[in-house]
């Protein structure tokens, strides 16, 4: 029997995070088999605590949390964890367990949660569905992973314009499965073919008696089956679109994408940009094991290092100089570092502003001036600034103005760098946000480097 301590006790902590103690009484009521208390402590949470609690216990206690629950677990957990996790999960239970629950979501989670596995485990899945289902799921499954059909909800409400209002609101009230949620009617011949839709506010406000042609909107956007997963985001974010049909090559109706598929592509894509910029591959999870992250973060520590070993080599150039005048040896770095900063700052807006469109041919030329010019009256301000510092730590005459000009051309050059790199590889059909970085970083190390030893030894007469 559950204790009172147990009810009251909050799920989540001050922080969101799933509270340890919290996690400590579900793990032992799996341990124990005690499904009773198993499902008093989770069976009324929402999807995504559920799915907070499974990536919080142990490994092998996950696939039994869910076969203690039964039919009380809900699959839609499974679309709130790491890739790594539901895959374990999938893999510990039987082929008609996992049937079992994805008969309950809707099809666009449980296109989500079958899109990981392989082909011969998704057809050993399909088999246990009834075939409406089943052909609905593998048609569905047949499109790109980065496919709008893929996000697609496959069950919608699709009535022919003959009918009245009336006709529509009756048919609605009678039918059994209808779409959880569902915001407008989809207008279609008698083919199938995608007329036009109607908004769930108009079709109330009208009289029963009203043709359902005379309502719909012919002009609706649509989105096509096969178009990218980013390209709809866009259309949804550029025409505060609540829902869009989607169909096929013969402008068939074949699904629906609703605003809550597209924010989580949204927030896919921001994730993939961020973790592009910092050399992580896009699928790496914190529930990856040790040599998994490694192995992805070692081809990009790789190309950095042989970066760095150019940048070392125009080091090496002015050997003798830096042995002559050991202040130069100690600000060489400020310069490279400063620019290699400031080409970040221009490179993560160049990358997310090519993500997002903002930034194209058609004003490329303008940013690049203005990129330009926010380098030159930040290498202006940081000559200064550095120019003093060196002078008052060193006393060397003229030291300030070495590094001072040197300021001013790696900040240029870190301008230059930041937008026009991105710029030629996604001209070159190469992705900004993974390439960019060892690019701009080697620019700015060698022009830093470069520009400050080669001042120096013009005006010192080091050589």
């Amino acid at each position: 029997m559950l204790d009172e301590k147990t009810k009251a006790e909050p799920l989540r902590g001050e922080d969101g995070a799933v509270r340890a103690e919290f996690v400590a009484r579900v793990g032992h009521a799996v341990d124990a088999d005690d499904a009773a208390t198993l499902r008093a402590l989770v069976g009324d949470l929402h999807e995504a605590d559920l799915g907070a609690v499974l990536e919080a216990l142990e490994p092998e206690q996950r696939p039994r949390l869910i076969e203690l629950l039964g039919i009380d677990f809900d699959f839609t957990a499974l679309t709130e964890v790491d890739d790594a996790v539901r895959d374990d999960i999938l893999e510990e239970l039987p082929p008609r367990a996992v049937a079992e629950g994805v008969r309950e979501l809707e099809s666009d989670d449980a296109v989500a949660i079958l899109g990981d596995l392989t082909k011969e485990e998704q057809a050993e899945i399909l088999e246990q569905l009834p075939p409406p289902e089943r052909v609905a799921l593998a048609r569905s499954l047949e499109y790109p992973e980065d496919a709008a059909g893929r996000r697609m909800q496959s069950e919608y409400i699709a009535v022919p314009p003959a009918w009245t209002v009336g006709q529509a609101i009756d048919y609605m009230r009678e039918t059994v499965e209808l779409p959880e949620r569902f915001y407008e009617l989809y207008v279609v011949d008698d083919a199938g073919r995608f007329l036009g839709a109607v908004p769930l506010d108009r079709l109330l406000r009208s009289k029963r008696p009203v043709p359902i042609a005379e309502l719909m909107e012919e002009g609706r956007r649509r989105v096509r089956a096969d178009e990218d997963k980013e390209e709809v985001a866009r259309l949804f974010q550029r025409y505060d679109l609540v829902a869009a049909p989607v169909v096929d090559a013969n402008d068939r109706l074949v699904g629906v994408i609703t605003f809550d598929d597209v924010a989580d592509v949204i927030e896919e894509e921001a994730e993939e940009d961020i973790k592009a910029l910092g050399g992580v591959t896009h699928d790496e999870e914190l529930s990856d094991s040790v040599l998994t992250i490694a192995g992805g973060r070692f081809n990009w520590l790789l190309v950095n290092l042989g970066t760095a070993f150019i940048a070392s080599l125009v080091l090496g150039l002015f050997a003798e100089e830096l042995q002559k005048m050991v202040a130069l040896a100690v600000l060489a770095p400020i310069v490279a570092s400063q620019g290699g900063n400031a080409t970040t700052q221009t490179m993560t807006v160049a990358v997310r502003a090519l993500a997002t469109r903002d930034l194209s041919a058609a004003n490329a030329w303008r940013v690049i001036v203005r990129e330009l010019l926010v380098g030159l009256v930040n290498g202006l301000a940081f000559a200064v600034i550095t120019g003093i510092l060196a002078y008052i730590w060193f006393k060397v005459p003229g030291l300030g103005v070495v590094i001072g000009l040197a300021m001013i051309c790696n900040l240029v050059a870190a301008a230059l760098g930041g937008i026009l790199i991105p710029l030629a590889l996604n001209r070159l059909r190469f992705d900004p946000a993974v390439a960019s970085s060892p690019f701009v970083t080697t620019v700015t190390d060698v022009v830093g480097f470069f520009s400050f030893l080669s001042i120096a030894t013009l005006w010192f007469g080091l050589r």
